[in-house]
């Protein structure tokens, strides 16, 4: 496994990835999966983020403690990476949001960006990209280019569930970007889905 690969694998997320990619959940209980798990990748991701001494007092006396040290933003690839986005921000919500609307071509399977609200210099930013689905990597590819175009260096990507090629492709052009996802699966089939996967995680998270 790639050393900047983290694949999640605990009791709890197997069971709501069960849930997840299982055609008969709800779309509430799908969508819950998505919240919960989205957390579970972040916690995992956030293990190695920068932290700063913080001294400040407790109701009987003195402590110290840690406080994470960056200014971060999240840029959810539209439309699917928005259902990983409140999660997220549950935990940091201090955190600039800009979107990125990406659709990928069902003939070419090569993502078409139709939506960039990113400003030019986003040089001071550690920047989580989500996206559920990480299938040949195209999006994510695209974005993380925008992203350096922008100035930024330190970049995690957050998924669900990957495939083997998705990557494989996004760390043959990026080895320093860390991934972490939910699930790794082996297989894409002809129509660029992963497999088994979970199907749209768009239409499938708006109901659609």
């Amino acid at each position: 496994m790639h050393p900047a690969l983290k694949v999640l694998d605990t009791p709890m997320v197997s069971h709501w990835l069960c849930n997840l990619r299982n055609k008969n959940s709800s779309n509430l209980l799908f969508r819950h999966a998505v919240e919960l798990l989205s957390q579970a990748v972040f916690l995992e991701a956030a293990s190695n983020f920068d932290l700063k001494k913080s001294s400040f007092e407790t109701p009987v006396g003195p402590a110290i403690g840690y406080l994470v040290n960056q200014d971060f933003a999240i840029v959810p690839i539209l439309r699917a990476g928005i259902g990983m986005v409140d999660p997220i921000l549950r935990w940091m919500p201090d955190a600039r949001v800009y979107h990125l609307g990406a659709c990928r071509n069902h003939d070419t399977l090569q993502p078409e960006f139709y939506y960039d609200k990113l400003p030019q210099d986003m040089s001071k930013f550690h920047c989580l990209v989500l996206d559920p689905m990480l299938a040949t990597g195209g999006s994510a590819l695209e974005t993380i280019r925008r992203l350096r175009k922008s100035g930024v260096r330190k970049i995690n990507f957050l998924g669900l569930i990957g495939s083997e090629n998705g990557v494989a492709n996004l760390h043959a052009e990026f080895p320093d970007v860390s991934i972490t996802l939910a699930a790794l699966d082996e297989e894409l089939n002809n129509r660029g889905y992963i497999c088994p996967g979970l199907g749209d995680a768009g239409d499938r998270f708006f109901n659609t």
